[in-house]
């Protein structure tokens, strides 16, 4: 029981350092926590290698451990889900299905043709590394939107929606290219389909009946439905977080009347359970082979990152974001953690990788939730949201010569010095 404490100690010390050093250089969590763990995880090998002062170094994940951080991934991507009001879904379903159809395909072939015509991986191996660097990361992206503020205006959620389209196409690719298609399948689709139909009628008069309780009836029954899911979708040998983010979307329009259950599950989230998910992730990565093939670790990330910008940044100015607004946008797109290890160990498990290759394809993927989000923070975060087309051609010409249409970009967008129209709407008009 000692040895128990002292392992949840070591790791809460862990994600409390984490916590400072996010704090003190104001990058974001998630990242900070991935690095903090790759850091300590190679250098507990590397004392344990050298016998340092006699002791047995040792830092993995136990069987505690993995379920709380993969219980932390489940809630994130729920949390995730639950963020898109489905509103703001439907008012841009037009510009989320454009960019997350685009964030999906371009990677998807982009890296499938080169893992098979230039690396030289067979076709099934070819695939899961496409299928792994097609994915955006919901809950990188949204530990950012959390942490800026932007998950609280149409623009973030307009991103948020683009991931879950984005990652929907990876759920679906992988099904489609590797599925059992066996009663267990069919039995997890069908049970899924009636639960998304009938839990937000039930949780609505859950929480209408019992939401004030100190006990929170309200969350245990969110709980029941991921964790029933969860294990309905390993039972289809399936992961147990895509339900997760679906289940989110179906109850957004309730969460969205439920803000204190919203701020006291975040807490939970992120205080406890996910410094678990993302420091195991960094301590996936081991140095040694990282090192080895590190020459198509960086290939295959720039793969991935040019394959995004080719897909979403023309979309987006499609759309007339501001450029900025664009940059930051097919970053965040660029993203990729939760999805892309899942489909990498997917393709490990079931023998349609090595392990030099799921080494690889884990390190790209981890690479890929650091680089980007870093650059897209410290160089395009929009100070407020953009507005988006729609509401631009909506909108009334300026006279030339006002206040207002000096805010206006030369190219016609709007740029990220405008007031942020969509969040005057909401009362909160941000002076640029």
């Amino acid at each position: 029981m000692e040895h128990a404490w002292a392992t949840a100690a070591l790791w809460m010390g862990l994600a409390l350092l984490a916590s400072y050093l996010s704090i003190r250089y104001k990058v974001s969590v998630a990242l900070v926590e991935i690095v903090v763990g790759i850091v300590a995880g190679n250098l507990a090998l590397l004392l344990n290698h050298y016998q340092v002062f006699g002791w047995h170094w040792q830092l993995k994940a136990n069987e505690w451990i993995t379920f709380l951080a993969g219980f932390g991934s489940i809630l994130l991507t729920f949390m995730a889900g639950a963020e898109i009001e489905p509103t703001v879904l439907r008012k841009f379903l037009k510009e989320s299905l454009a960019i997350g159809v685009a964030s999906f395909a371009a990677p998807f072939f982009g890296a499938m043709l080169f893992a098979r015509w230039v690396s030289g991986w067979d076709w099934n191996a070819a695939m899961i590394c496409g299928i792994a660097l097609s994915t955006t990361s919901v809950a990188v992206v949204y530990a950012v939107m959390v942490e800026t503020g932007l998950n609280e205006t149409d623009f973030g959620k307009l991103i948020l929606a683009a991931c879950f389209v984005t990652d929907l196409g990876t759920v679906l690719a992988l099904g489609i290219c590797f599925a059992n298609y066996d009663w267990s399948l069919v039995s997890f689709v069908a049970i899924t389909a009636a639960a998304l139909w009938l839990v937000p009628g039930f949780v609505r008069w859950f929480f209408s009946r019992y939401a004030t309780h100190v006990s929170e009836p309200g969350v245990k029954m969110v709980f029941f439905v991921l964790f029933g899911l969860g294990a309905l979708a390993a039972l289809s040998r399936s992961e147990a977080v895509l339900p997760a983010y679906l289940v989110g979307l179906a109850l957004a329009g309730i969460f969205a009347h439920q803000r204190d259950t919203v701020r006291r599950l975040r807490t939970t989230v992120f205080a406890f359970l996910t410094p678990f998910y993302f420091l195991n992730a960094g301590m996936k990565v081991y140095a040694p082979a990282l090192w080895t093939g590190l020459g198509l670790v960086i290939i295959l990330l720039l793969v991935k990152l040019v394959t995004k910008m080719i897909g979403v940044w023309p979309i987006t100015r499609w759309f007339r974001f501001g450029v900025r607004e664009s940059n930051y946008t097919t970053l965040l797109m660029s993203t990729g953690l939760t999805f892309g290890t899942i489909s990498a160990l997917f393709g490990l498990n079931n023998g349609y990788i090595t392990q030099e290759q799921y080494s690889i394809l884990v390190t790209v993927v981890i690479a890929s939730a650091i680089v980007p989000t870093m650059i897209a923070q410290a160089f395009f975060r929009p100070d407020i949201e953009p507005a988006v087309a729609a509401t631009i051609s909506a909108s009334p010409p300026v006279p030339a010569g006002t206040a207002a249409s000096k805010m206006a970009g030369t190219d016609g967008a709007v740029s990220s010095t405008a007031p942020a129209v969509h969040a005057a709407k909401q009362g909160e008009t941000k002076q640029a």
